[in-house]
């Protein structure tokens, strides 16, 4: 797509849905969401105004991970890390859409290991306490099926947070008190500052690669595709 057709789509997305975010008609929040939604699509489409060349070459990766909060065998040949902003559209799209074939075909069968990072972007108001929540809840053993309700409902309020807290029938004292002490805010920026050393800089990012014993080597992949990329992706690790 030529640059200047681009940055005129772009600007005929922004200027009629950033009026329409002002209009008083709409609450706060809605205003917010709308947004958000457009700073991802502006994201998108800058990207596609870059030189071809830009993207060919793959982006060598190679990370630790140093504990065992994974998905599927451990000791899997293959290993797949995301990075993950709980508020995320394109986060949600990959959890609901690939996410799932991706683990009946690949982690469920010992092929692929899974484990995600915590990467919330400045412009989402609540994804770090979102990503907090994540981890409080798997102190009490229950960290993917509160992420799994926080990405695939995306109710990130903290009246949302403690209902999913109820549902997975966390002690509620604990949890609170893990949250208001920010127990785990130190590994979440710790996360942020590993995924700028990776040059992840936007959600949902991956790395993809062999698994070694400190943890993965690989490549980068950005954005939420569909599971056919990552199939390719990973029969080139399988050689």
């Amino acid at each position: 797509m030529r640059p200047h057709l681009t940055r005129g789509i772009l600007w005929a997305c922004l200027l009629p849905a950033a009026v329409l975010a002002q209009e008083p008609g709409i609450t706060r929040e809605q205003a917010e969401a709308i947004l958000n939604e457009l700073r991802q699509i502006r994201v998108l489409l800058e990207r596609a105004v870059r030189p071809p060349d830009a993207a060919e070459e793959p982006r060598k990766a190679a990370m630790r991970i140093p504990d065992d909060r994974w998905l599927g065998n451990k000791d899997a040949p293959l290993t797949l890390v995301e990075f993950t902003d709980y508020e995320c559209t394109f986060c949600r799209r990959f959890q609901v859409v690939t996410f799932p074939e991706l683990r009946k075909k690949y982690i469920e069968t010992g092929k692929l290991r899974f484990t995600s990072r915590d990467l919330p972007l400045d412009f989402h108001a609540r994804a770090f306490r979102a990503a907090e929540a994540a981890r409080c809840a798997g102190d009490q053993g229950r960290f993917w099926e509160m992420r799994d309700l926080l990405v695939s409902t995306g109710k990130l309020d903290e009246e949302d947070i403690m209902a999913h807290a109820r549902q997975l029938k966390l002690d509620l004292k604990a949890f609170s008190a893990c949250l208001s002490e920010g127990k785990h805010r130190t590994s979440i920026q710790q996360d942020i500052l590993e995924a700028a050393r990776l040059g992840v800089n936007g959600t949902p990012g991956f790395v993809i690669g062999r698994s070694t014993p400190e943890g993965v080597e690989g490549e980068i992949l950005m954005g939420a595709h569909p599971l056919a990329v990552f199939e390719a992706k990973l029969k080139e690790y399988e050689r």
